[in-house]
């Protein structure tokens, strides 16, 4: 289980949930690992302590995903701890529901900065770091490409902006060898959407396996996508929700 091996990554927003099972996964496959949290500074460093029981390397850097100088910085610092970057996770990303007309734009615009805008700018700051056989890989949502029910039209919306994204940056990077690509979870276990929630009868009535997935499921697809057999992969996304856009 060696594949990234001297590989070097930035998982945004991973001090819990899917983006701490992104970085468990890298981990384990060979990464040294840092990442990024806003506020629970100590479940991050949980993080941190599980990598380096995996024998690699493991960093946090508090950074706010919503404040555009904070992601810059931390890219640059990730990659001044780990001794360059190879690999950027776009994980980072919040949910605020409700009816387009009665959304506040305090939501709307928390939603696009930390959604669209850091995904964005992340992605600026690593490309100069990134060289031959560099991943970014970024976390959308399987409501990108369906939207099955109300009060999620803006969230889905900063996910499917990923879309054209990722297609364009796969477009401008290729030439050096550098893959851009999307993972879509689907209803997936997490703080932000429990599987003994209020909503979650209904999402795994949507799903063709009837069931919720787990971190760790996005996590090995992150692994995979980052490692050398993707290497013809790019410009995707990559369904993980159990067959619900079936």
């Amino acid at each position: 289980m060696s594949e990234l091996t001297g590989k070097r990554a930035l998982v945004t927003g991973a001090s819990r949930g899917i983006g701490a099972a992104i970085a468990l996964a890298l981990a384990e496959k060979g990464a040294d690992v840092a990442i990024t949290y806003e506020k629970s500074g100590e479940r991050a460093a949980e993080v941190v302590r599980a990598i380096e029981a995996k024998g690699r390397r493991g960093f946090a850097i508090q950074a706010d995903s919503a404040d555009a100088a904070a992601v810059k910085a931390s890219v640059q610092d990730a990659a001044a701890k780990l001794g360059g970057l190879d690999i950027l996770v776009n994980n980072a990303g919040i949910a605020r529901g409700g009816p387009v007309a009665e959304m506040s734009l305090a939501d709307i615009d928390a939603i696009l900065d930390v959604n669209v805008r850091s995904v964005v700018l992340a992605s600026q700051a690593a490309i100069p770091l990134l060289g031959q056989g560099g991943r970014i890989i970024s976390i959308g949502s399987n409501l990108a490409e369906r939207v099955p029910f109300p009060g999620v039209t803006v969230y889905s919306m900063s996910k499917s902006a990923l879309l054209s994204f990722t297609r364009g940056l796969a477009r401008e990077l290729g030439p050096r060898g550098i893959t851009v690509n999307l993972v879509h979870p689907g209803s997936t276990d997490t703080d932000m959407n429990p599987a003994q929630g209020e909503t979650s009868d209904a999402q795994r009535a949507l799903s063709a396996l009837g069931h919720y997935g787990k971190p760790e499921d996005i996590g090995a697809a992150v692994a995979f996508l980052a490692s050398p057999a993707a290497r013809q992969i790019t410009g995707t996304g990559l369904l993980v929700d159990g067959g619900a856009n079936a």
